[in-house]
């Protein structure tokens, strides 16, 4: 095994083995398992801190996108991904379920998708389409 490709897997809570490796090697990884679950635009990562002592942070796997920056192309679904995975880790998994309940409707529906899941709505009407879908939630803000 090279140096470059020492990872460690290790037991997690029995959906599946969590992989822990360097930022580098982490974010190759989850690109290539994006790439292959189906594309860039549904995958949302986390770098977690699960003693919550230093800050985690939460993106969708393929970054800001600069390529097609402002010209309404991008899925944004992964973004609003990893917004579900904060809420769970800020302890509000009623949130983070709603959040990707939304998704899931409106993937479900097929009727706002973007150019990469076969469709033609721009990024700003797929937001909406989440947007519209949370409105129905009965989860409760924040106080």
């Amino acid at each position: 095994m090279t140096q470059s490709y020492k990872i460690a897997v290790i037991p997690g809570d029995g959906v599946g083995p969590e992989v822990v490796t360097s930022n580098l090697f982490g974010d190759i990884l989850t690109d290539l398992g994006a790439a292959i679950a189906g594309g860039m635009g549904l995958a949302a990562g986390a770098n977690l801190n699960p003693e919550k002592q230093y800050p985690s942070m939460f993106e969708p796997i393929h970054g800001s996108a600069p390529d097609i920056a402002g010209q309404q192309k991008a899925n944004p679904l992964a973004a609003i991904w990893s917004v579900s995975q904060m809420m769970d880790h800020f302890g509000r998994e009623d949130w983070g379920r709603k959040v990707l309940s939304a998704i899931e409707q409106v993937l479900t529906e097929g009727k706002c998708v973007t150019p990469d899941l076969g469709g033609t709505a721009s990024t700003t009407q797929v937001g909406d389409a989440v947007i519209q879908a949370l409105r129905f939630s009965d989860v409760q803000p924040i106080s």
